[in-house]
């Protein structure tokens, strides 16, 4: 059976809130990947169809439901490399950390401490829009 539930507020009794904060304040989009090898491995994930290796250490996040246009806040982290106390997740000119690069799909690059494309072995990303 299948239907609409209208409500304004959520509460368990103890706690309320907004259903607006429920709705606009939650990740449209989430991944949580390895790619040690060169081997996607999609750990756990919400609304994404698949990761694309581009290329040594830059990937494509494709979404199973396309979201409204490309404002979407991205936010990503991943591991560090073995031996290295840091690893970055950028674009692949340096001017931010990860981008919605259509509504379909986000664009994520991850980099070791010196500035070299690596397949890092954890990866996670979330689209808020």
């Amino acid at each position: 059976m299948a239907g609409t539930l209208t409500i304004s507020t959520l509460s368990d009794g103890t706690n309320s809130t907004s259903s607006t904060n429920c709705i606009q304040g939650s990740a449209r989009v989430w991944v949580n990947f390895t790619a040690n090898g060169g081997t996607i491995n999609k750990l756990k994930s919400y609304n994404v169809s698949s990761v694309t290796l581009v290329g040594t250490g830059i990937y494509t996040v494709n979404y199973t439901n396309a979201l409204a246009d490309t404002y979407g806040a991205v936010v990503s982290s991943c591991a560090p490399a073995y031996g290295s106390s840091l690893l970055q997740t950028s674009n692949y000119d340096n001017n931010s950390s990860a981008y919605v690069s259509s509504a379909s799909a986000a664009y994520l690059v991850t980099k070791n401490s010196a500035g070299t494309l690596y397949n890092s072995y954890g990866v996670a990303l979330a689209v808020f829009d």
